[in-house]
């Protein structure tokens, strides 16, 4: 099962980054391929000052050897060694307009002393973050999200979309980071689905990434902004900084674990602003938006 995903996450890799510098059309993927040093690697792909996109990222790696501490705990466990490889992405549109995507997919295996598996996961799911709501595009993205979803079971869709309306909340203010999407964590085979049931769906979502999101950075990258409208895009980013640094798990697992920061900190996005209570003024786009993020909205009622 880990060849078949890596090599599937591969084969994605390859596929977002060349839709992506064909929507560009200036900017190219930088390519980094590194090692770590407990064993395993990844290959970095990282995009910046586009015409399209600021700076974007779409990364794969595979790592193994001794768990750590941190993993230990959490699997109350004295010993033991894992695998762990996924695809995880994050573009920061130009255009305040278009909205920010996340997306990762991932695999997890465990093995005791013998080195036989004894336990073994998929996670992972894709989000968007606007700044400037259309109803439609959110609509749009939910609704790809729900096929994929719906292809493998009815109940798929609910009950993604609530964990992941719940676990990209900004608590400490009281907010969603965006407009939701898909999260899934510990797929586990179970006695209604196999690895290769879990194998399937996660990839017909990984699938469908570029279909909910390319339609809306095509008919937004060309609206005109102004500068009110910028500076607007990099006060929410702030938000979007302040959930991957305080909430965000992978993130906070990375730091912990000795991971490689060049890597864990890519989702940053180039320009931010912090103002100092900063609340737009009631009836505007601005203002709107911040409504909609108040509670989980049900985009394809």
């Amino acid at each position: 099962m880990k060849d078949q995903f890596y090599a599937y996450i591969e084969q994605l890799q390859d596929t977002i980054t060349s839709k992506i510098e064909s929507i560009d059309g200036e900017a190219k993927f930088q390519e980094d391929l590194w090692k770590r040093a407990e064993g395993g690697g990844g290959r970095t792909r990282v995009i910046e000052n586009g015409k399209v996109f600021e700076k974007g990222g779409v990364n794969i790696s595979a790592v193994h050897g001794e768990l750590p501490e941190v993993l230990r705990k959490q699997f109350n466990v004295a010993t033991g060694n894992f695998f762990a490889c996924g695809l995880s992405l994050v573009l920061h549109p130009k255009n305040p307009f278009v909205p920010t995507v996340h997306a990762n997919w991932r695999y997890f295996e465990m093995y005791n002393g013998k080195g036989e598996i004894v336990t073994q996961w998929f996670g992972g799911g894709q989000d968007l973050t606007p700044y400037y709501l259309f109803k439609e595009d959110a609509k749009h993205f939910h609704t790809v999200c729900k096929t994929a979803c719906d292809k493998h079971h009815a109940d798929f869709y609910p009950k993604f979309k609530e964990t992941c309306d719940n676990y990209f909340w900004n608590a400490h203010r009281n907010e969603a980071r965006g407009v939701g999407g898909l999260f899934f964590d510990y797929l586990k085979e179970t006695e209604e689905f196999s690895m290769q049931n879990r194998y399937d769906f996660v990839t017909e979502v990984g699938n469908s990434f570029l279909n909910s999101y390319v339609p809306i950075v095509e008919k937004r990258k060309d609206i005109e902004y102004t500068q009110e409208h910028k500076d607007w895009q990099e006060v929410r980013r702030g938000r979007y900084v302040e959930f991957n640094l305080v909430h965000d798990r992978g993130t906070l697992f990375g730091l912990k674990t000795n991971g490689r920061i060049e890597s864990i900190l890519m989702s940053l996005p180039p320009t931010v602003q912090w103002k100092y209570n900063h609340v737009p003024e009631a009836g505007t786009k601005e203002a709107e938006l911040l409504e909609v993020l108040a509670k989980p909205v049900n985009w394809i009622a």
